[in-house]
């Protein structure tokens, strides 16, 4: 009986061992999980943001797909460039 009550060990006792012991893997998943999604996110782009395009770029693109004619991308491209039509 002695071995089973001695040392201190009550009721709260292992409570708060046990509860310590979930918050410490929980926290050891948790830095685990945190650190393998940075590791794999490392060579990717951040979400959000976009290549950087020119609109000069933009237009010759709209120009290629038939989306505009030649004389609008010409007139179009001037006033980008900032010089009188």
């Amino acid at each position: 009986m002695m071995f089973w009550y001695g040392h201190g060990m009550n009721g709260w006792g292992w409570f708060a061992m046990s509860a310590g012991m979930v918050l410490f893997w929980g926290l050891l998943i948790t830095v685990a999980v945190m650190l393998f999604r940075m590791v794999g996110r490392s060579g990717e782009r951040p979400s959000g943001t976009r290549p950087t395009t020119s609109a000069e770029q933009i237009l010759g693109e709209r120009l290629a797909r038939g989306e505009i004619d030649e004389e609008e991308y010409r007139r179009r491209l001037t006033v980008l460039r900032g010089a009188e039509p």
